[in-house]
């Protein structure tokens, strides 16, 4: 169980300016909540800033009120777009996957053991082979073939069981289908995808084993947003791991979804912690 203290979070964007990092900070101190830590970027590429802040209320509810009241007013100034997060929130996230149980599996246990801050009201598949796991969690699964004849009415299926469920955020944990411009728009900036990272780039069928054939000295995984750039989103993390001739196929595709378990789960914690800024097609991530 995580026993870290659970703080409040400001977040906010908005047009580089003089004074950005002042009115945060002074609104903060004005109304009497405790600045435990920030971490601020301004993109000069393209003149934005970004600010998060974890915060603490001396005096509970009455700073909180005191902060929305005087900061909304002070961020209209700037063009902000700013957010509070309470330390309570658990964000509701629809998990999408098909055959391959690693990714899942490890987001699963990292919910039970409350690693992560999530609620999982829904996994949707367009296979019925890990049904099981959902079961063993009480988590509800929606088992629904596609084909391509039948993509279009599939994919209205999934985005009425995602905003049905009210999710704040979708997974895709080796989802192995390609999501259509429309799907893709309807889910550019929140939902998360995990591929493997091989250079050079094997496409197709069985990558690792292509990447063997080549004798690669690194396997990695990429996690990023989805937009209508297949496997070319935003990127969020990347791992990587250093290989060599003594690793075998089945060594490589081991190692391979050991590191994109961990880079999926590292994407989503920082999602949810709201440590991720989207700045045009690039990100900006104030890590831990």
């Amino acid at each position: 169980m995580n026993s870290k203290e659970k703080l409040w979070i400001l977040t906010a964007q908005c047009p580089s300016r003089l004074g950005t990092v002042d009115v945060v900070t002074r609104s903060l101190a004005e109304t009497e909540n405790y600045v435990v830590a920030m971490n601020s970027f301004d993109d000069r590429a393209t003149n934005s800033f970004s600010i998060r802040v974890e915060f603490r209320p001396q005096n509970g509810d009455a700073s909180l009120q005191k902060l929305r009241e005087i900061f909304t007013e002070r961020a209209a100034g700037f063009n902000m777009d700013w957010q509070i997060t309470e330390p309570e929130h658990r964000t509701r996230v629809a998990i999408l996957v098909s055959k391959y149980d690693h990714c899942l599996n490890d987001l699963l246990y990292r919910y039970r053991t409350g690693e992560l801050a999530i609620e999982i009201p829904l996994i949707i598949s367009n296979h019925p082979d890990l049904q099981h796991l959902a079961d063993w969690h009480g988590i509800p699964y929606h088992h629904l073939p596609i084909t391509p004849d039948t993509k279009a009415e599939q994919e209205a299926q999934i985005w009425k069981l995602i905003t049905d469920a009210n999710c704040e955020l979708v997974v895709l944990a080796r989802y192995m289908q390609v999501l259509s411009p429309e799907m893709s728009a309807k889910l550019d900036g929140w939902a998360i995808n995990i591929h493997h990272s091989l250079l050079p780039g094997f496409k197709g069928a069985k990558p690792y084993h292509q990447a063997w054939a080549k004798g690669v000295k690194l396997v990695g995984a990429t996690a990023h947003y989805v937009n209508d750039d297949l496997d070319e989103g935003p990127i969020i993390t990347q791992g990587v791991q250093a290989v060599d001739h003594s690793h075998y196929p089945e060594e490589l595709v081991a190692r391979g979804q050991d590191i994109e378990s961990q880079t999926l789960a590292k994407a989503v914690r920082y999602h949810i912690e709201k440590r991720v800024f989207l700045t045009g097609n690039r990100t900006v991530v104030f890590p831990d």
